[in-house]
């Protein structure tokens, strides 16, 4: 049986390199993929203690996260490609679409 630590370590490391990944990329498809990392070692840590505690409800939230998740995919997703569409870039340094 593999302790509970090695997945808290893991998460860890996950989270890890999903913050330097978005903090550092400039691809807004890149920051994307690294704040879906963290919301993945969020869901294994949850999934560590839920099978740590014995209770399926950390597993049960888990499975909602990735359904929202998938969703919030589709909609990320959808909005880099009009961004794209109208800027014909998606370099998060190049874009200022706050601005008049």
């Amino acid at each position: 049986m593999v302790p509970i630590s090695w997945y808290l370590m893991l998460a860890a490391l996950l989270f890890a390199i999903g913050t330097i990944g978005a903090l550092t990329r400039r691809n807004g498809i890149s920051i994307f993929l690294s704040i879906e990392l963290m919301l993945n070692a969020a869901n294994l840590t949850l999934v560590a203690y839920s099978r740590q505690m014995g209770d399926r409800t950390g597993q049960l939230i888990v499975f909602f996260v990735m359904a929202v998740a998938a969703a919030e995919a589709a909609v990320g997703l959808a909005l880099f490609i009009a961004v794209f569409r109208s800027r014909r870039t998606i370099d998060v340094n190049r874009l200022n679409l706050m601005r008049w």
